[in-house]
């Protein structure tokens, strides 16, 4: 990541409102504490953001997945079931563990319920994304006949329950690595769906 000096205000901003509000919760900081943090005044955040509420909206919105994801449909596919999904399944991982602080933050607050609907937009997204490789695989026949929305979302939930249980300490639960468990749920799916 780009040292926060060179930045712009509202990226600064929003970086050390993750920090501190992992640290100390949502309610547990000012505007005056973020915008200190960040090295701007607080009339900037305000100018930026308009209210704290707003700038972690907005920070929700900015480091989710759905813009990296998009491109490795559109720019990284090779149509090999195994490749894909593995780089589907590691990208998802990298992105969701950069952005840990942001999903404690979201999740601890129930004031923040509004943000966590508002974020479904990028599962969905998601989930749009990989129904259509999965129907596009099936026609290219690379893939058996099943319904494709439900392999997607059974995929994405076997991604995110893996990325909840690192959050919480799955080093409490098992042995098994993260890319270990990867490796081993993309085999399964491989096996699964191809003809």
């Amino acid at each position: 990541m780009k040292d926060r000096q060179t930045l712009d205000n509202k990226s600064r901003l929003m970086l050390a409102a993750i920090d501190l509000m992992a640290e100390k919760g949502y309610k547990g900081i000012s505007t005056k504490e973020i915008a200190s943090a960040a090295g701007v005044s607080e009339m900037t955040l305000f100018r930026n953001f308009g209210s704290k509420f707003n700038l972690l909206e907005k920070a929700v919105d900015h480091y989710h997945y759905s813009i990296e994801m998009i491109q490795i449909f559109n720019e990284k596919v090779t149509w090999d079931l195994r490749e894909d999904l593995l780089t589907i399944s590691q990208m998802y991982h990298e992105i969701m563990d950069r952005n840990r602080k942001l999903f404690l933050i979201v999740l601890r607050d129930d004031e923040l319920i509004a943000i966590r609907e508002k974020a479904q937009k990028h599962p969905r997204t998601l989930l749009e994304l990989l129904t259509n490789y999965f129907t596009e695989m099936q026609s290219k026949n690379r893939m058996i006949q099943t319904d494709a929305e439900t392999q997607a979302i059974t995929f994405m939930w076997m991604n995110y329950g893996a990325f909840m249980t690192q959050l919480f300490g799955a080093s409490k639960i098992t042995k098994v690595a993260l890319p270990t468990f990867i490796a081993s749920s993309i085999e399964l799916f491989v096996r699964g769906l191809r003809p």
